[in-house]
């Protein structure tokens, strides 16, 4: 009958929009939740078919809650480094625990990236997952397959302690005085044994260089030059202050002779080779480093200004540059758009740790909800695929910022009202058949 049929229409209607009162109280209650992505709460008619002759059943509706999690929130500045927004595809890869096993149920997915320090050094979100990430080895490089999850650990920072860095190049910009006269000293000049480096010999031309060793050491190299009886040359030591610092002959790490051409250029052809190749500093056992210290001095190409120069003003040490740092603590961390985690110490040393990446599926939109705005795989989203941000179609990470929820609260307010009004008309419906029913029954 036609008005029962109206009844179950009716109760159908209450259920479905108590279903979509509680999309729309989720919705509004997660308005300021860092990656909320809003659910819409869809209706479906439900259809009877019978004949002609039992007239219209009421089929009534069903409630579906889809949510878009492929929709884009707004990027939100926040001052903090380690809040991570994504620009464009792909889910941060979290887990419930520092520990991965590997298993795909052991992780899950979400954009919320408000990550900050726990007390044991790991990046957590509100949410209290853990930050999955690849490591970085000492050379920048690391390991990835875009469905290998053993590869990926909890991302901790508070087991770095401080870091010195040795000094492996030094530029020099100098200029020898062509005009020099030469010394009486250079007649008996030997550089090994009667030279610069001992004092024996008084250079020409001098000049000190700071360095550093792997154990963060503050060390000094000198550049030495006495003009030479040849044209356009000039006899040259490099060599360590304190000598007994190192194991070469009054502390020397290289000596020869450095030349230039009538224009005034470094002339590499005439150059000793080792002024011009990698120098290794052998230390002193006592000093506690056991290998040598490889460092390639810049002296120029001669073939343009710069480097050491012969021209006939003052001797003069122009400029220098050394890499290397001394001993520094960890003072902070960065995250590129690439999704690199850069230790930041205090001695001016960066040091990439982590590489972050982003998981894309083919539908995105079919992961299955769970707590703390996270997601899980299911078959209608289709399994991972992790990727360096910014490759494949993945989107970028934007450090500082935090995705804002995707909800509209004048939309959701504008859809409270519906919902009341069509609870309020579905109320009717039972009302009205009741009144009818309880007509027929009167019926004698």
């Amino acid at each position: 009958m036609s008005i029962s049929s109206a009844l179950i229409a009716g109760v159908s209607g209450l259920a479905a929009n108590s279903t979509a009162l509680g999309v729309i109280s989720d919705n509004i209650a997660n308005a300021n939740t860092v990656g909320y992505k809003k659910t819409n709460a869809n209706f479906s008619t439900l259809v009877t078919r019978t004949s002609g002759i039992s007239g219209y059943s009421a089929g009534g509706v069903a409630p579906v809650a889809r949510t878009q999690i492929t929709d884009q929130g707004l990027l939100e500045g926040t001052g903090s480094e380690t809040d991570l927004g994504i620009s464009g595809d792909g889910f941060f890869v979290v887990s419930e625990s520092p520990q991965n096993t590997g298993a795909i149920s052991s992780v899950l997915f979400t954009r919320a990236g408000s990550f900050t320090t726990d007390n044991s050094g790991f990046l957590r979100n509100a949410g209290g997952y853990f930050l999955q990430g690849w490591p970085v080895d000492n050379n920048g490089n690391f390991t990835a397959n875009p469905s290998d999850l053993t590869l990926l650990e909890p991302v901790q920072v508070d087991q770095l302690g401080g870091t010195a860095e040795a000094s492996t190049t030094v530029q020099v910009d100098a200029n020898f005085q062509s005009s020099t006269a030469i010394s009486a000293q250079e007649a008996t000049y030997n550089a090994a044994t009667n030279n610069m480096a001992s004092g024996t010999v008084t250079p020409d031309f001098t000049t000190s260089i700071q360095v550093f060793d792997s154990q963060g050491g503050i060390r000094t190299v000198n550049l030495s030059a006495l003009k030479s009886s040849t044209p356009n040359e000039w006899h040259a030591e490099l060599h360590v202050t304190p000598a007994a610092q190192v194991t070469g002959t009054d502390g020397q790490i290289a000596t020869g002779t450095i030349a230039f051409t009538t224009d005034g250029l470094l002339d590499t052809t005439n150059t000793s080779a080792a002024f011009l190749n990698s120098i290794n500093i052998n230390w002193v056992a006592s000093l506690g480093i056991t290998t040598p210290q490889p460092i390639t001095l810049d002296i120029g190409v001669g073939s343009s200004a710069g480097g050491l120069t012969q021209f006939d003003s003052p001797s003069s040490l122009l400029s220098s540059q050394v890499n290397g740092a001394v001993f520094g603590n960890l003072s902070g961390i960065e995250v590129n758009e690439s999704g690199r985690i850069i230790a930041v110490f205090d001695n001016g040393i960066q040091r990439d740790i982590y590489q972050l990446p982003l998981a894309t599926f083919v539908n995105p939109n079919g992961l299955q909800r769970e707590q703390g705005n996270a997601y899980a795989i299911t078959n209608l989203s289709g399994n991972f695929s992790l990727k360096v941000p910014g490759v494949a179609g993945a989107g970028l990470i934007s450090s500082g910022t935090l995705e804002a929820s995707t909800v509209d609260l004048a939309e959701e307010f504008s859809e409270l009202i519906k919902t009341q009004r069509a609870y309020s008309a579905s109320t009717r419906i039972i009302t009205t058949a009741d009144e009818m029913l309880e007509e027929l029954i009167r019926l004698r």
